[in-house]
């Protein structure tokens, strides 16, 4: 039996797409606090105010996305969406007071938000359902390459250039990035009956439990992309904190690779209970690098790498069994919402850990604290998912 096609001039261009839109997002990421106090006088308070305005702004959109991507047609909103977001790193330029940059940091959230559920949707429409899962492995992948090279060329460029010319180069990236979306063309979609709005219209109902142990995951995942270079630089490790980041991507690029061939031969609930696993332990591992330090410095700098690698492996693991998971709960008609509900889970739970991370290592003396307290989350998600997520999606799905 031969399988369906895979790779088509259309998953070509919006893989590109995806690749230089988050390119540009990525470039920017590290140079935005040096450019807010240097440029504003900001001090750190208020520089994660504005910073954290974006991803709020991302959170509200999501849900409206995915109801608009299922009632109207999804390329032209896509490619709004996508100019919308292009267009506002030329505002950065030109932005000469503090107000006007918040407005165009909310506005390029709302931008974010819709262009990302959008775009997730139109490749689902593309792949033939045989192999959804290898294909958003390979999706995610783009993701994971831009996350790789943007911030160390963000840095780098920092220390040579002008900010006006990193913001250039997002917008150049984002302008080929368009045309790569320009020139995807999707599948008909069937008009839709317009049915009274409900809870459903916006979220998944039945992705809800799902939803839950996917939350509960990403809060220690948004504890370490935030402050594990500082929780390293706390206890001594000497391994530049950059290195943790570009493991990290190798283990997320690496693992997308087979997981998607495993989800497609239908193994969605064990491929994410292996990567709950791996992740838990990765969590109680760098939880103790305080201690270890104090034992062997040189091997925990080595293990410190090896945490990265692992975590990158987990997660990779998981992004394309969950996305298949709740896509796979949806009608055909509602795969902008399963999108959506995925998409939302996820970020509230890095919202949370961006939160919280920061006051348990202050009220208890340490991120090994709140990294222990992420691995304990880790270890209730599994639990979750195993007694109740797991055995609704298989009770429950539609493919």
């Amino acid at each position: 039996m031969t399988k369906d096609k895979l790779v088509s001039p259309g998953f070509c261009y919006i893989l590109a797409a995806n690749f230089l839109l988050f390119f540009a997002f990525y470039l920017i990421l590290p140079v935005l606090p040096f450019y807010l106090r240097e440029r504003f006088m900001t001090d750190n308070s208020m520089i994660g105010f504005i910073l954290s305005c974006y991803t709020i702004a991302c959170l509200c959109i999501r849900p409206f996305s995915g109801y608009l991507l299922d009632t109207f047609a999804r390329r032209p909103l896509y490619l709004v969406a996508y100019a919308v977001f292009m267009v506002i790193f030329a505002g950065y330029m030109v932005a000469s007071v503090l107000s006007i940059f918040i407005i165009l940091r909310i506005l390029h959230g709302f931008a974010f938000g819709m262009v990302t559920v959008s775009g997730n949707t139109i490749v689902i429409d593309i792949l033939p359902s045989s192999r959804r899962g290898e294909g958003l492995g390979y999706y995610g992948l783009a993701n994971n390459l831009a996350m790789s090279f943007g911030p160390m060329i963000g840095l780098f460029m920092r220390g040579s250039c002008s900010y006006e010319t990193i913001f250039s180069c997002s917008l150049i990236s984002c302008f080929l990035g368009f045309i790569m979306a320009f020139l995807v063309k999707t599948p008909y979609k069937q008009p839709v009956k317009r049915e009274p709005v409900s809870l459903d219209r916006f979220f998944l109902v039945k992705g809800t439990w799902a939803g839950i142990s996917l939350l509960l995951l990403s809060i220690p995942y948004g504890m370490t992309t935030t402050y594990v270079a500082m929780y390293a630089q706390d206890i001594g490790i000497s391994v530049n904190s950059g290195l943790y980041f570009t493991f990290m991507a190798i283990g997320l690029a690496v693992s997308r690779l087979f997981s998607g061939r495993q989800v497609d031969k239908g193994r969605i609930t064990l491929v994410i209970s292996l990567g709950m696993c791996l992740a838990s332990l990765s969590f109680f591992v760098l939880a103790s690098l305080d201690r270890l330090m104090q034992w062997n410095p040189v091997f925990t700098s080595y293990l410190y790498i090896g945490i990265a690698l692992s975590q990158g492996v987990a997660f990779g693991t998981m992004f394309p069994a969950f996305n298949t998971l709740f896509v796979n709960l949806a009608p055909n008609s509602q795969r902008g919402t399963a999108t959506s509900t995925y998409l939302t889970s996820w970020d509230v739970g890095i919202g949370i850990g961006l939160m919280i991370g920061g006051s348990i290592a202050q009220a208890f003396g340490g991120f090994d604290y709140a990294y222990l307290f992420g691995a304990c989350l880790t270890v209730l998600s599994a639990v979750f998912f195993l007694v109740k997520a797991g055995p609704h999606f298989n009770r429950y799905k539609l493919r």
